[in-house]
């Protein structure tokens, strides 16, 4: 009798046809975040899970459940403030992710929001699609000119060292990070580690947030922090959304306390302050960061080789983060 799995979220065919060759699958259709009922029911009825950003197994969840059937469940994705670690590991739950797949497509991201930001891209594609364009002249639309400008990259694991080669070696934009950590391989020219936050706030022409979500980064980015970043300065966010204020960057661009921001990610997502969309300094992307094919096939088959490891091998080590 084969084990059952459940997967959260349509994810690519080629994955779920591969989880068929092991597991009794089902797949939920829905998109949305799964349900405190649905997740309780999961837990029950389920071997193993594929999870997803937004299904939200906290403390409540894990202790509804006395004795789980549930001995695994997979990320669909790197980040996992959305899992309560700790619970799971009390209720004997192993929990993994789908680390090192992810860092080159959400690094591209950040590209494709930095020069959309900058060179205001958003506002140009309205302008000319309204038919109100009266062709090129010298002071149209002037935006940031991302070469040689100063990049700030909050975090610099995997994803953040990968923005900063390519500011780095691609636009040649001098890098100043800052970490939790002291980072000691950092092969970039002109780079360096700053001593504090508001130290690299002050200093950069771009902020890129690559930070783990979580208690401890909660609005790190609030008025205070716009108050130490440059009035022409821009906010790159492809890390969680509940890092920055929302209301507090909202603020900050309505007021032009700051030149612009791009978002990928959003406090209340999938929700967006209708304020937020009114803006025209702020590129809003829906979660994009991984979304390519290639990708999101890569991650579904290290989430499933973890569930695969853990049930079956018991032999090679799985992606475990608890």
């Amino acid at each position: 009798m084969k084990y059952k799995l459940l997967i959260t979220r349509p994810i690519p065919d080629k994955v779920i046809e591969k989880a068929r060759e092991f597991f009794d699958v089902e797949v939920r259709n829905s998109v949305l975040p799964t349900s405190k009922t649905e997740l309780i029911n999961a837990l029950q009825n389920y071997d193993a899970i594929i999870t997803a950003i937004g299904d939200k197994f906290d403390e409540e969840i894990f202790f509804k459940i006395r004795s789980p059937r549930t001995k695994i469940i997979s990320n669909f994705g790197v980040g996992y403030d959305h899992l309560d670690l700790n619970a799971a590991s009390k209720s004997k739950i192993r929990v993994t992710n789908t680390p090192d797949v992810v860092t080159d497509a959400t690094a591209d991201i950040a590209m494709t929001l930095i020069l959309m930001t900058a060179r205001r891209a958003i506002e140009g594609d309205k302008l000319v699609r309204s038919g109100n364009w009266k062709g090129w002249n010298p002071m149209q639309m002037l935006g940031t000119h991302v070469t040689g400008s100063t990049v700030g990259i909050i975090g610099m694991g995997r994803i953040g060292k990968a923005i900063a080669l390519r500011c780095n070696m691609g636009f040649g934009m001098p890098v100043v990070y800052y970490n939790r950590s002291k980072v000691d391989s950092v092969d970039l020219k002109n780079s360096y580690q700053a001593s504090s936050l508001n130290e690299l706030l002050s200093v950069s022409d771009v902020v890129v947030i690559s930070i783990p979500g979580g208690p401890d980064t909660y609005h790190l980015i609030d008025k205070k922090a716009f108050d130490q970043m440059k009035s022409g300065s821009i906010l790159i966010n492809i890390a969680r959304g509940e890092i920055v204020k929302e209301s507090d960057l909202i603020t900050a661009l309505r007021d032009k306390n700051i030149s612009g921001a791009g978002l990928d990610v959003y406090e209340f997502e999938p929700l967006v302050s209708s304020k937020l969309i009114d803006l025209e300094n702020v590129v809003l992307l829906p979660h994009l960061g991984t979304a390519a094919l290639s990708v999101r096939e890569e991650m579904g088959f290290i989430a499933l080789q973890n569930i695969i490891t853990i049930l079956l091998e018991k032999k090679t080590t799985p992606n475990l983060i608890n």
